[in-house]
Order: structure tokens, then C-alpha cells, then sequence
């Protein structure tokens, strides 16, 4: 089964989290209002909703940037990663 890869990201405004499938012009994403970060479930219904589902025995892994690539004097980007598969009956 093909493995993705599915990220999570925000500035400080709302999270959004989206699949990266390769070749296309839209990805699948699901957008949160500014809040915490949102949680392990509300991710898991999340991608279940786009038609994914976290690959067994994977975890998410996040790193920070530069809202403006190189400087660290712009507000931060938290980006988070996680490999994903299509559910049984594939994607939404």
C-alpha cells in the first residue's frame, strides 16, 4: 500500500493539515480555527475524513521555521509530519 505523507502546519493562525499527494494541484486539507494545537484524535478524525488513516506504528514529528525563509527574526512555523495511508475503500 502507497504511503504518504500528511503535515500540519500554522503561524499562529488556524492549523491546517493536508496530504501530500505528488502530481496534484490540490491537496486534501482540513483547516481549524486559531486554537491549540489541535489533538491526536481531532488529527485521526481528521485524515479519517479525507479518506487516511495514520500507517501503524508511525508518530508525528515536528519542526519549526522562519515564517520568511532565513530569517528567525519572523514569527514561527510550526510544521508537524506523519506517514499516512489510503483507508480501506481509499480516499474521499
Amino acid at each position: 500500500m502507497k504511503t504518504l505523507t500528511a503535515q500540519m502546519a500554522s503561524d499562529g493562525g488556524p492549523w491546517r493539515l493536508y496530504v501530500v499527494v505528488y502530481g496534484e494541484s490540490k491537496w486534501p486539507s482540513v483547516w481549524w480555527e486559531p486554537s491549540a494545537v489541535p489533538t491526536g484524535a481531532q488529527r485521526r478524525e481528521a485524515l479519517a475524513s479525507l479518506g487516511y488513516e495514520v500507517v501503524p506504528g508511525a508518530e508525528w514529528s515536528w519542526i519549526e521555521d522562519s515564517k520568511e525563509y532565513g530569517d528567525d527574526r519572523t514569527p514561527v512555523v510550526l510544521i508537524a509530519a506523519v506517514d499516512v495511508r489510503e483507508r480501506d475503500g481509499g480516499a474521499a
